[in-house]
């Protein structure tokens, strides 16, 4: 496997790497499966930079849950091609993200949202110029359990069940049920997305059940006949059969639209977002060098292959 993907910048065998390596080829055995090894060897030829410095060490990116999966991806490849770089990839929201660069606790956020005017000015008192990359884009993806007749929303009925003013399926065309409303936390950026596009950057009602993970929001509806969330486009195509994604009407009377590569690429879909990475500057070169290949073809055909919707 290592050999067909790779046949010229092979991670060391095992006993050359301290345990380590059996990991990566997993991981890479991953990525392979994907059917872009052909492309993520020629990013790795390409990005042996003269100076080796760039591409040993430790890289360390913080933040968006949406992200998590994709991000895990890009190091997982990343670093089969430069087993000298250890990239750690964490989550905990986009807010906390922004908080570990402000405070210099991160190379990289990867965030699901913009900055906010707030984080710019801290960063600022920090002497941190902060500056970003759009690397994906993403749909946010309504869900509600698959025994769930309820078949489209408008943006507006979405709106009332999440500010408070519906609180039974029934007021939308469904069972006589209890609506469970479920979201992420306040620090998440998929949160602060759907309180601007959704509620108008009005308060979710009082009720919510915030959840600190995604893939918690999933399992909840899935195990809920009345629940209702809201994922990424990535964690809903995973989730399969066990939750359903009710299509969005921008507008009453308007024609229902499902989230989808296509719908997210051209702009229709109502709740579609970029996603970014934000760095300090100076840049530091390893993060310089690991963004070069996330927007790569390679890098890009990672995210092809995710579930999510490339940059441009």
């Amino acid at each position: 496997m290592w050999e067909a993907c790779f046949p010229s910048r092979c991670p060391p065998e095992p006993s050359r790497a301290a345990g380590r390596t059996p990991l990566r080829a997993r991981r890479l055995a991953a990525v392979c499966l994907f059917g872009c090894c052909s492309l993520v060897a020629a990013s790795c030829q390409r990005s042996h930079a003269p100076d080796a410095a760039v591409h040993e060490g430790r890289l360390t990116i913080k933040g968006s849950d949406t992200m998590v999966h994709l991000v895990s991806m890009w190091a997982e490849a990343y670093m089969a091609c430069h087993p000298d770089v250890d990239v750690s990839v964490t989550g905990g929201g986009s807010g906390t993200g922004f908080a570990a660069l402000i405070n210099g606790t991160t190379d990289v956020c990867a965030a699901s949202r913009a900055i906010l005017t707030r984080e710019r000015e801290a960063a600022r008192q920090q002497q941190r110029n902060l500056s970003e990359s759009v690397v994906a884009r993403d749909g946010l993806a309504i869900i509600v359990h698959p025994d769930n007749p309820v078949t489209v929303l408008s943006l507006a009925q979405l709106r009332a069940i999440y500010e408070g003013a519906w609180d039974n399926w029934q007021q939308v065309g469904g069972p006589d049920l209890p609506i469970v409303v479920l979201s992420r936390d306040s620090s998440s950026g998929t949160y602060l997305f759907f309180q601007e596009q959704v509620l108008g950057r009005r308060d979710f009602r009082r009720d919510a059940r915030l959840l600190a993970a995604t893939a918690a929001i999933v399992e909840d509806v899935s195990n809920d006949v009345g629940a209702i969330g809201y994922v990424g486009l990535a964690y809903a195509r995973d989730a399969g059969d066990t939750v359903k994604v009710v299509p969005i009407s921008p507008a009453p009377g308007a024609a229902a639209i499902e989230p989808s590569l296509e719908t997210v690429t051209s702009g229709v879909y109502p709740l579609a977002r970029p996603l970014r990475f934000y760095v300090a500057e100076p840049h530091d070169a390893r993060a310089d060098a690991f963004i070069a290949f996330c927007l790569s073809p390679a890098g890009q055909e990672i995210v092809r292959q995710s579930g999510y919707v490339v940059a441009d």
